[in-house]
């Protein structure tokens, strides 16, 4: 078919993945083509996916999506909370790798439900990909810490801590096994401090690193040299390994997440926001409908969880003994389990809540549900977009 010059871009509107092929001829499109039907048939997803072939003058792409009917029963509305609920699972996951393939399909799924489409490069960058959101779906789960905004700790086996330069590698230490120390009570019997935002990094660096490790060796090795000099973090952190995706003026849909987004949950309430650590709230969605709870691990939150325990964020606030603002986490403990039994005062709080935030430093009519999230950009060697800025 003719290429109109916005083509492209009104697909990626469309949405779903993405997948380039090198090559426009008869031959090269049906073997991409075969292999794409492969890919998607391992995960039991081949009925499911609709997948069009897009040419260009030079190159042609495949837009896959989820079949009308497919999207309408198990992502309405681009709704990926319940996919586990709605579609027909696999087998019962009794082994590591059943584990691996339903969380992939999951992901799979999730991203073919994108109102904004996901860009690959081939199949090799896909699955790369996926592997890294599953390494951190892995690691969120596993991880539990203290919360501290304050003060920060990591086991001194393998890191240190300089002023300038943040907390980095012991000399010989493993850039893999130092994270996983941080952030894994089950390995070192401990839990350590840290900021929420903190620990997503953490999260974040440590499945990039073990992609790169199977699939970017040289990258990997980058990796673990930076880390024995100087920490990336925050701002630095986010523009160097992570893409963010949707807008405030484009929001994505506030049920729609992928197993390994980051996001941000974030305080309405002017007054408790002003208190450090409940400015909001940073968590990795986990998938089966659960995000992140670093402090207490065995408790994932729900999204409805999540919004009433910020909701009641303004009715922990006291003022200390200093004339400093501080909260009253049992008071908030308590709020939110009379909320959650209430059905009259849950829809009330859920009402507000579940709006789009409004942009910073306005407090108004908006809710926490943030309008972007943010995923790691691509890993793998063929494809890779993580670029490590130069350092003195």
């Amino acid at each position: 078919m003719p290429f109109q010059p916005d083509a492209h871009s009104l697909l990626r509107r469309a949405g779903g993945i993405q997948l380039q092929c090198g090559t426009a001829s008869e031959e090269g499109l049906a073997a991409a083509r075969s292999a794409i039907d492969t890919f998607f048939a391992s995960l039991e997803l081949k009925d499911a996916v609709m997948v069009t072939p897009v040419h260009t003058a030079h190159t042609a792409f495949f837009q896959c999506h989820l079949s009308d009917a497919t999207a309408l029963n198990w992502t309405p509305g681009h709704d990926t909370l319940d996919i586990h609920h709605r579609w027909t699972p696999l087998k019962e996951a009794e082994t590591e790798e059943a584990a691996h393939k339903a969380l992939d399909r999951e992901i799979v799924v999730a991203l073919l439900a994108s109102p904004l489409a996901f860009d690959f490069s081939d199949l090799e960058a896909l699955a790369s990909s996926i592997r890294v959101r599953r390494f951190m779906v892995e690691a969120a789960r596993k991880t539990a810490l203290a919360f501290n905004t304050a003060a920060a700790e990591r086991p001194e086996a393998f890191w240190r801590y300089e002023e300038d330069r943040g907390f980095v590698l012991q000399p010989g230490q493993s850039l893999i096994c130092a994270l996983i120390s941080a952030t894994q009570p089950e390995i070192t019997g401990k839990l350590y401090d840290f900021s929420c935002y903190r620990a997503t990094e953490y999260v974040i660096l440590l499945g990039i690193a073990q992609e790169a490790q199977r699939s970017n060796p040289a990258l990997f090795h980058a990796l673990q040299h930076r880390n024995e000099v100087h920490a990336i973090r925050s701002g630095l952190f986010h523009d160097v390994f992570l893409v963010e995706y949707g807008s405030m003026d484009h929001p994505l849909p506030s049920h729609y997440y992928v197993p390994g987004d980051r996001l941000w949950f974030r305080n309405p309430d002017e007054r408790s926001s002003d208190i450090t650590g409940y400015e909001g709230s940073w968590v990795i969605y986990m998938g089966k409908g659960l995000f992140s709870n670093f402090w207490q691990q065995n408790k994932p939150y729900t999204l409805v969880n999540k919004c009433v325990e910020i909701y009641h964020w303004r009715d922990g606030v006291y003022v200390d003994d200093q004339g400093q603002l501080q909260m009253d986490e049992k008071r908030v403990e308590t709020l939110v389990e009379k909320t959650l039994n209430d059905p009259a005062a849950l829809a009330h709080v859920l009402e507000r809540m579940m709006r789009l935030r409004e942009p910073q430093g306005v407090y108004a009519q908006g809710g926490c549900i943030d309008t972007t999230r943010e995923h790691p950009k691509q890993v793998n060697a063929s494809s890779c977009d993580l670029v490590l800025p130069p350092w003195p």
